[in-house]
């Protein structure tokens, strides 16, 4: 352990500085705040300090509390010998200097401080909503004050970092300072201003911006209104509108009190913990335990994309967004064309939303090189196959590419089922090839699934999820098998909900179960949006493969009478001109029957749960499979796959996370009596089996290899 303490003061003439350092973000780990409150209490009691600056070393003033203290039943001190209470009763001015950011408790002692200094490239925030709590040291009390209850609202509601020119103009930064300036000299000379100050400004006493409220005291109701539908399910949020809301009807200390209180009922809630789990779930993924120590990734400057279709330029994107320069190749100058057309519609379209400047926008289309030949391509360093999902378009291509690529490049297939090693076997360097599976739209979806294939090198893994990350992809790590982590893990999942059909449910009955249930769309609507002639595609590519895959009639009818979904206003249901919104239609009710009669299945009635269990069940028994055969490292990565691959509610942890809450014998006994009942597509997998004998959580879960 470091002998560095981890909080200093120091004085500059009559300036006092107190540095926070506490690598890698001066998290608020175990004694800093106490750090901090022994350096301020030395500085009001040295005559020769006439104000102090608080600063944070390294990357970043305070980056929040440390998440891992949260639901442990750590004691918290009382109000009055609080940070922010020791800085509310400070005898002389306190600067906080911003730099990198501060969010959670290190924007509430900034807010606490009598002034606020930052740099241009700083950002703010309260992001405690995003674990499933609220700021619970007084900044849903003192942000109302700086801003108004509306813009505080908007800020603690949806967690958002918000720029230091923003924060500025807000007001909760009373000056943003050049990047090139040099914060800590000249925080040092902003504190030596207004040393002599008095009264000492106090954000507590601040009660000019809550008029609002009191003009206005429908907006509460109305925020409560506006965020019905995504935060449904959820009591954070709800939450943090009532301790803003206190703010403005309480006086300063009550409402302190309110906020702790409020603060209280959500730390160890089943929603707080779920998405604590969710977020070092985010952190494990990154994780690789098998690779040896000593393996380095390639650097990387620029990429290729092969393929200008809705993926391939998705992809290209991506790096172009993170400010990578990145060339596009296609068969033809027509698709070329389209593809680039496609590529400039998707960024004036932010333009026009507002969340993309012009400029900007101009700036990332010229990082984007259209090429017509692959000779062209042949110094990236890393190349990403995007053609059609058919091993006979994509072969080919792997072939060219090991032709003409540097040595050393990473040759990247976006398959989101096909065998990696029949095209790392095209080329002579199987150690290069890896899959990369994107997600849809691919500038938009965080998840990358990096797929190892059988010689894929321990550098050639280690660079692909690196090169994830730049792009800011969260990239986890899969084997290689028929549809790999991610969609083997789903593919019961599609198969069940077809199968609800043919025993008696519709549609719209499951699709009203699962966005209950906290999902964005139900999955037929997805199916939709998506495609029908697409999944039809991968199950007659499974069925070619295996004389055993269960058929799905219903599913197979529709795309046969050309309902492909939302581009053909036609699929599980039925689309307006001009409106993606999906009706019901009593054309699929009828095909659903008459394919039941067909063969020979008695429809019946079904609950909510069964719905819901039946579809998420036989999901969490593949993914036991997965992990049994050492496709995934962890049943965590599995849960990271589906929050950012298929809209798994955020606030319920993930699959697994999920089924533990339930208990894994308990989903082992629902298993197997369902084996009983439906046969062999429900028999239990080895490692659940274990797991409900041994009593241990799907959440230590220990992988095959």
């Amino acid at each position: 352990m470091s002998d560095t303490p981890l909080v200093t003061l120091t004085r500059e003439t009559d300036i006092g500085v107190i540095t926070v350092n506490y690598p890698p973000v001066n998290a608020l780990g175990p004694g800093v705040v106490e750090g901090i409150i022994d350096c301020l209490k030395q500085g009001f009691a040295d005559p020769a300090i006439t104000a102090m600056v608080l600063i944070g070393a390294g990357r970043s003033f305070i980056a929040g509390a440390d998440i891992r203290g949260f639901g442990t039943g750590r004691k918290r001190l009382p109000l009055g010998e609080r940070i922010y209470d020791i800085l509310d009763a400070s005898t002389k001015p306190v600067v906080a200097a911003i730099h990198g950011y501060a969010l959670g408790g290190g924007l509430e002692i900034a807010l606490a401080c009598n002034y606020r200094v930052a740099i241009d490239s700083a950002k703010v925030g309260l992001p405690e909503v995003l674990i499933g709590i609220l700021p619970g040291g007084g900044g849903t009390q003192r942000l109302p004050r700086l801003v108004g209850p509306q813009a505080a609202m908007d800020m603690i509601v949806t967690g958002r970092h918000v720029p230091a020119r923003e924060a500025g103009e807000l007001g909760i930064v009373d000056e943003v300072i050049p990047d090139t300036a040099g914060l800590r000299d000249s925080a040092i000379a902003y504190a030596r201003r207004i040393a002599a100050v008095r009264p000492l400004p106090r954000v507590r006493d601040r009660e000019d911006k809550l008029i609002q409220a009191k003009l206005d005291p429908s907006i509460f109701d109305a925020m409560r209104k506006s965020i019905a539908r995504r935060a449904r399910n959820q009591k954070a949020p709800y939450h943090c509108i009532a301790a803003v809301e206190a703010a403005c009807t309480l006086p300063f200390d009550d409402g302190i009190r309110r906020e702790s209180e409020l603060f209280r009922e959500l730390e160890n809630s089943d929603e707080a913990r779920a998405l604590r789990y969710a977020f070092f779930a985010e952190r494990e993924v990154a994780k690789l335990p098998d690779l040896p120590r000593d393996v380095t990734a390639k650097p990387f400057s620029n990429a290729a994309v092969i393929g200008a279709g809705t993926m391939g330029g998705g992809i290209a994107m991506s790096f172009a967004d993170f400010g990578i320069p990145v060339k596009i190749l296609d068969s033809t100058k027509e698709a070329l064309d389209r593809g680039m057309e496609r590529i400039r519609n998707n960024y004036a379209t932010s333009v026009k939303r507002g969340s993309l400047a012009e400029d900007e926008m101009q700036h990332r289309l010229a990082r984007i090189e259209p090429v017509s030949g692959y000779d062209d391509i042949k110094d990236a360093d890393i190349v990403i196959e995007a053609v059609f999902e058919e091993m006979d378009v994509k072969k080919p291509v792997f072939a060219k590419l090991d032709a003409v690529m540097k040595p050393g490049a990473l040759l990247l297939s976006n398959t989101s089922a096909l065998d990696i090693d029949e095209l790392a076997a095209m080329t002579h360097r199987p150690g290069d090839v890896a899959g990369a599976h994107f997600f849809s739209p691919a500038n938009v979806m965080k998840l990358l699934e990096v797929v190892r294939g059988a010689k894929t090198s321990p550098e050639t893994l280690l660079s692909a999820t690196q090169m994830g990350r730049k792009i800011g992809k969260i990239a986890g790590v899969a084997g290689n098998c028929d549809g790999f982590l991610a969609n083997r893990s789903r593919a019961p999942f599609n198969t069940e909900m077809v199968i609800l059909l043919e025993e008696g449910c519709l549609p719209e009955q499951v699709d009203k179960v699962m966005v209950d249930f906290g999902y964005p769309m139900g999955p037929f609507a997805v199916g939709d949006l998506a495609g029908l002639d697409i999944s039809a595609a991968g199950r007659r590519r499974r069925a070619a493969a295996n004389p055993n895959y269960r058929k799905l009639p219903i599913a197979d009818r529709l795309v046969e009478l050309g309902r492909y979904g939302q581009k053909t206003g036609a699929g599980w249901y039925r689309y307006e001109k001009g409106d993606r919104a999906p009706h019901p239609d009593p054309e699929v009710a009828a095909i659903i029957k008459h394919v039941s009669t067909e063969m020979n299945v008695p429809r019946r009635g079904f609950t909510d749960q069964e719905i819901l269990r039946r579809l998420l069940f036989s999901s969490v028994n593949e993914a036991c499979k997965i992990l049994e055969e050492g496709i995934a490292y962890r049943a965590s990565d599995i849960d990271v796959m589906w929050l950012h691959g298929f809209g798994f509610p955020r606030y319920r942890g993930g699959l697994m996370f999920w089924a533990d809450g339930i208990g894994v014998r308990d989903v082992y006994n629902q298993i197997a009596a369902w084996h009983q009942q439906y046969g062999e597509r429900w028999a239990p997998a080895a490692l659940l089996r274990q797991l409900a004998e041994s009593d241990t959580p799907f959440r230590e879960a220990k992988p095959g290899r």
